[in-house]
């Protein structure tokens, strides 16, 4: 059965956004959960730009960068180019022990796509508060093992909580799933490219 139709049964849809953009990400992170991805973060060669691991595996960074690609933003791109003027801002010596940029796997790492938001998007509360959660929004989470997660908030709420249902790949390839709050939460950030400024704007 199609993943769709069952998670159908469990959630309402928001009435509104308020940025065109954030909608487009809704839109195409809910297509992601049509698609049919294996967990697979193995290290691969690929291409740069527009660069990307074979469409049938993938890990949670590849969910929010598939969506972003699908909106014509290449986040290989956008980090790689930000992390080779500030590479020391980045994590990737502390935690990986690198000394350069790799444009295969930088920007497939969660930790990364934190710091690039955090330099070039909007750093929003963390709080225990559903409704500070927006379509669109980015969220990531530390998991058992001191594992880093990310998801995309979308517009359908869970009819028994009422929390913002979150597109992500956790080991089963994406999905739609209640889980805001399943863990802890290490960053709530939201992104909009130059060039793709709100109605409001």
């Amino acid at each position: 059965m199609n993943k769709m139709l069952l998670v159908s049964a469990f959630f309402l849809i928001q009435p509104c956004f308020a940025d065109s953009f954030q909608q487009d990400m809704v839109s195409a992170a809910m297509d992601r959960t049509k698609q049919h991805v294996i967990y697979d973060g193995s290290y691969r060669a690929i291409s740069y730009p527009n660069g990307d691991v074979p469409a049938n595996i993938g890990v949670c960074t590849d969910v929010v960068i598939r969506c972003y690609r699908a909106l014509g933003v290449d986040l290989q791109v956008l980090v790689h180019e930000d992390m080779v003027t500030n590479f020391a801002a980045y994590p990737s010596k502390r935690i990986w022990g690198l000394n350069k940029t790799d444009k295969n796997i930088d920007h497939r790492r969660v930790p990364n796509l934190q710091t690039f938001f955090e330099r070039h998007g909007e750093v929003l509360p963390v709080t225990e508060k559903a409704e500070d959660y927006a379509p669109g929004d980015l969220v990531t989470w530390v998991l058992p093992g001191n594992l880093p997660h990310i998801g995309i908030v979308t517009d359908r709420l869970s009819k028994t909580s009422g929390t913002p249902l979150i597109v992500h790949n956790i080991g089963s390839g994406p999905s739609l799933d209640d889980m805001l709050f399943a863990y802890e939460i290490t960053g709530h950030y939201r992104y909009v490219p130059e060039g793709h400024l709100s109605e409001s704007e």
